[in-house]
């Protein structure tokens, strides 16, 4: 399995991973290591790819996984069950995994410095422009300049076309995000979601951001993208700390 580790600064016994589309057990659209269970692959499988991880990442106990619907809800993974509508989740708790699932949108990781709280949120354009980082940020209990931000594996800013309406969406309460896209055509801007979050981010007093690098939509090997592909998997984003 093949999985990118979260190259930040934060604490030690913070441990921060988003996974590739390489190593797991499903086939055809979903090779490899899909991790979603809405997306049409075969659940027994995706089962497969969720025990696969637990065990080679370690992890504590199964993530907290939601359904994502590109809202601002973020919820106390220690306390929530079920798979809830959210789009973010968040804990102060020991062995906690927090998760997103994400193919184009991108995945956000938060922790501060002490490493007594972390969050993973899932931020395409949609949560991005309607606040997701700002009501998730609200809700974890710290200055907001005691936190770092790691950036994981997104659509780039030379591959995401939109258009007017979603430009103006972006930039409707981020109006220096102008700077974030890039005239393509006629109506259609090239959009650097990465730079997006950075200035969001920015606005809330969060500086110390990392990652950021990759592009799902071109690195096809390394990567599902829903807007390359349309049927397609998802990676999964996750976060805990141990005590």
């Amino acid at each position: 399995m093949n999985v990118i580790k979260a190259a930040w600064t934060a604490p030690s016994h913070i441990h921060a991973y988003t996974t590739t589309r390489v190593g797991g057990f499903s086939q055809g659209h979903y090779a490899q290591l899909n991790l979603a269970a809405h997306v049409g692959d075969d659940i027994h499988t995706v089962t497969q790819n969720r025990d696969l991880i637990k065990t080679q990442l370690h992890l504590p106990q199964d993530p907290c996984w939601l359904t994502q619907v590109h809202g601002t809800q973020a919820v106390q993974a220690d306390t929530t069950t079920g798979t809830p509508d959210a789009d973010a989740s968040f804990t102060h708790q020991p062995n906690t995994v927090c998760a997103v699932l994400t193919a184009d949108c991108l995945p956000l990781l938060l922790c501060n410095e002490a490493g007594t709280v972390v969050a993973a949120i899932h931020a395409g354009w949609k949560g991005l422009a309607a606040g997701i980082i700002e009501a998730t940020v609200a809700q974890l209990g710290v200055h907001a300049d005691s936190l770092l931000t790691w950036l994981g594996p997104a659509i780039g800013p030379l591959a995401f076309e939109v258009g007017e309406a979603v430009r103006t969406a972006l930039l409707a309460d981020c109006p220096a995000g102008t700077s974030a896209f890039q005239i393509h055509e006629e109506g259609k801007w090239l959009c650097n979601l990465y730079q997006l979050a950075h200035l969001r981010l920015s606005q809330l007093g969060i500086d110390k951001i990392y990652g950021g690098e990759y592009c799902t939509f071109t690195q096809r090997d390394l990567f599902y993208s829903y807007r390359r592909d349309n049927t397609t998997g998802r990676m999964a984003t996750l976060i805990w700390m141990t005590s």
